[in-house]
């Protein structure tokens, strides 16, 4: 029932959504869908703007007076609101178009708790902000980060806004990052869940200030409360001065890579 969302904490709130998000995905996946095109190459589908609205009915009827910044359909609640949600129905456009199933639904709340889907291993990855966990059939398991596989996702999607300084392809090709390293090449943010979850030791993409993204908000959440290192690709802190991201499982797995990006 709707009336029930009302209830729930803030990370309830956050992963009933994201699985509703992820509701409609699993259910278009597969079908010739619409696509709305957004320049660059970039476009979403209907299924991006299907899950949105579902993802916000949620959040609407869980916290009415919270306002709402979604990918698809910008802000909605008023500019004054103390506690914003961002929501990113749909990461992987172009997998999911594809008919790849590597895509996350990313849901969190500005400076607290936060979820991300994966509509087809039906995991939910949240955090209220303090610990992070992975729900699936119904069991609760706390994240844990570890580097013990040596996979480093990277993003390689343009632009490239650290060029000539850094550039992704770059990082794959140093010598060190061939010995110590093994490159993955996700095309979502489910990667930032993975880091968490101690599937991959690092995530790396090049950027400005990613911190209120609709795309790495909610994986930025996770991997913090899970405990992995999260720095921008100058090694300072996210935020509006930042540059990227690098989120690694442990310290000397970040000194590897920070070490590599500055040479």
């Amino acid at each position: 029932m709707v009336d029930s969302y009302e209830d729930l904490d803030d990370a309830g709130v956050a992963t009933a959504a994201v699985r509703a998000g992820a509701d409609v995905v699993r259910s278009l996946y597969g079908r010739r869908l619409t696509r709305i095109h957004k320049g660059a190459g970039d476009f979403a589908t209907a299924a991006d703007v299907e899950a949105e609205k579902s993802i916000i009915g949620v959040i609407r009827a869980a916290r009415p007076e919270d306002a709402v910044l979604g990918e698809e359909s910008g802000l909605q609640g008023g500019a004054e609101a103390v506690r914003q949600w961002l929501v990113d129905p749909l990461c992987g456009t172009l997998n999911y178009a594809a008919d790849t199933m590597l895509v996350a639904v990313n849901v969190a709340l500005r400076a607290g708790a936060a979820a991300v889907a994966d509509p087809f291993s039906g995991e939910v990855f949240f955090t209220d902000g303090v610990t992070a966990w992975v729900r699936n059939d119904g069991a609760d398991v706390e994240l844990t980060p570890t580097p013990a596989t040596r996979l480093v996702d990277v993003n390689l999607d343009p632009p490239f806004p650290g060029a000539p300084e850094f550039r992704a392809v770059d990082l794959l090709a140093h010598p060190e990052f061939v010995e110590r390293f093994r490159p993955r090449v996700v095309s979502t943010t489910l990667a930032l869940a993975w880091v968490a979850a101690g599937r991959r030791a690092a995530y790396v993409t090049d950027g400005g200030d990613l911190s209120g993204s609709v795309h790495f908000a909610a994986g930025i959440a996770l991997c913090r409360a899970a405990g992995c290192l999260v720095t921008g690709i100058d090694g300072g802190p996210i935020g509006p001065s930042g540059r990227g991201l690098v989120v690694a499982a442990d310290g000397a797995t970040h000194r590897s890579l920070m070490s590599m990006i500055r040479r």
